[in-house]
């Protein structure tokens, strides 16, 4: 799965939170500033080209529903970012972030507390 760009990425996280629709749906839903409708057509086009995306045309129109998951991408990006900057080890990813003091002792435990409670199960 190729990775998006930040354009792209944005466009995909409209499309998964609407579930599908036509462009201009996506429009309404993204944050401002707003892309122009231009530009969101060509990155949608793009995204069905790299196949994230699948249309329907409806008169003459598409309709674009989601391939992948949001949460099948997270997985395979998270997986490609941690191989990538921490050496395949999250206990490193996890270093990092504590001692540039983004994440507290307090979010540390409920972390270890999710980690035990899924062994449990």
């Amino acid at each position: 799965m190729e990775k998006l760009t930040q354009q792209e990425e944005d466009a995909m996280q409209t499309i998964w939170l609407t579930g599908g629709g036509f462009i201009k749906d996506f429009l309404e839903q993204m944050p401002e500033p707003k892309p122009p409708y231009t530009t969101l057509a060509s990155t949608v086009k793009n995204l069905e080209k790299k196949g994230f995306l699948e249309s329907e045309k409806l008169g003459n129109t598409y309709r674009y529903t989601p391939r992948i998951k949001a949460e099948d991408y997270k997985k395979r990006f998270m997986n490609g970012f941690v191989g990538d900057y921490f050496k395949n080890s999250y206990k490193e990813l996890v270093a990092f972030f504590a001692k540039d003091q983004k994440i507290s002792a307090e979010e540390l435990k409920e972390i270890i507390d999710m980690i035990e409670n899924k062994k449990a199960e």
